[in-house]
């Protein structure tokens, strides 16, 4: 199912191969919604390395309890054409300049973190 220009919800299902349940779609939908923002202010490809988590994989990949992955409502990204410092202050302006939901945004060394939860985190 397309969800936006650029977002499927296949890519949105969690890695050990279960689907995003039922409950969670409107969540995704907000979600993806951003993240196509996101992409159409950079001009190029954005891509989601870690989107619903099971509670299972959640747990294998040592996710924190009460993840915003466990209920649809984040995305790990990478980019290929920007380092995720500059991911991660583009999506900064993004949330300032209110054009994408404010949310929680976590930078690291080879992705950057960015979810929808309510209310304003920063790591």
């Amino acid at each position: 199912m397309q969800l936006t220009k650029n977002f499927h919800m296949v890519e949105f299902d969690c890695r050990d191969g279960s689907k995003v349940p039922y409950q969670y779609v409107p969540n995704v939908t907000r979600l993806a919604d951003c993240l196509q923002t996101i992409r159409d202010h950079i001009g190029t490809p954005i891509h989601i390395t870690s989107a619903y988590r099971s509670p299972a994989h959640n747990s294998a990949v040592g996710g924190a309890e009460k993840s915003q992955h466990l209920i649809g409502k984040a995305a790990d990204l990478v980019s290929n054409s920007l380092t995720p410092r500059q991911l991660y202050d583009i999506i900064e302006h993004l949330i300032k300049n209110g054009k994408i939901r404010e949310g929680g945004l976590g930078l690291y060394n080879s992705f950057v973190h960015y979810d929808i939860r309510d209310g304003k985190a920063r790591w």
